[in-house]
């Protein structure tokens, strides 16, 4: 997975991109947790996601929000981390003209920056959204949400309480033509330790259901 640097609004920002071998391949787009808490790209939930795109064909890119890493830029409250999304899957898009699908993944703070980048680029086709943190943050944008997709949160979580996460996963179901495939993971904490495995195969079962219908 080579490291890559490209222009973001503030700068250059740093990312590890996997092209596909195959042409005209879908994209997908992975981001990760809260920068002031120490969430980076290596993340393992985001890196998990990585994979398992990239194990599907897909070519893929993480990278790090501006002021985490080598990205330059300082934290600008989900702002300015929104922009250097648009700015990667710009950067993505240059690469990968002909993808006939993008998906977006997302945990936590990631998730929410990832839902707002959908809002705002019709072409993201599904979403991948891990503890998506509706306690604490606004997604009332989601309307109408523009794509069907997953969210997975832990019974468990101590930082997002579940019954945010289920209200969320709710009204965004409720909307005409929207699916979400929403999973709860038993005695899954916020942070996935001793259930990164079974997270993986909720999601593996996901993208495999929902690719070999769009297939």
């Amino acid at each position: 997975m080579p490291e890559v640097i490209f222009n973001g609004p503030e700068g250059r920002l740093e990312g590890r991109y996997h092209h596909a071998r195959q042409s005209n391949s879908s994209i997908a787009l992975l981001l990760h947790p809260h920068p002031q808490y120490g969430g980076t790209m290596n993340n393992k939930v985001v890196y998990a996601m990585y994979q398992t795109f990239v194990r599907r064909g897909f070519s893929a890119l993480r990278f790090n929000f501006r002021g985490v890493g080598r990205s330059q830029g300082r934290f600008d409250s989900g702002q300015g981390e929104l922009s250097d999304a648009a700015s990667a899957l710009d950067w993505m898009q240059a690469h990968n003209p002909n993808a006939p699908r993008c998906w977006i993944g997302g945990y936590s703070f990631g998730a929410w920056i990832s839902m707002q980048l959908m809002m705002r680029r019709p072409e993201i086709s599904g979403f991948i959204s891990v503890s998506p943190p509706a306690s604490y943050q606004d997604f009332s944008f989601l309307a109408p949400c523009p794509a069907s997709g997953m969210i997975v949160h832990g019974d468990k979580d101590e930082v997002v309480p579940i019954a945010a996460v289920e209200k969320l996963s709710q009204k965004v179901s409720s909307q005409k033509n929207i699916t979400i495939d929403y999973r709860v993971i038993e005695g899954g904490d916020h942070f996935y330790g001793n259930h990164m495995d079974i997270l993986n195969g909720h999601i593996d079962d996901y993208l495999d259901k929902v690719l070999a219908q769009a297939a």
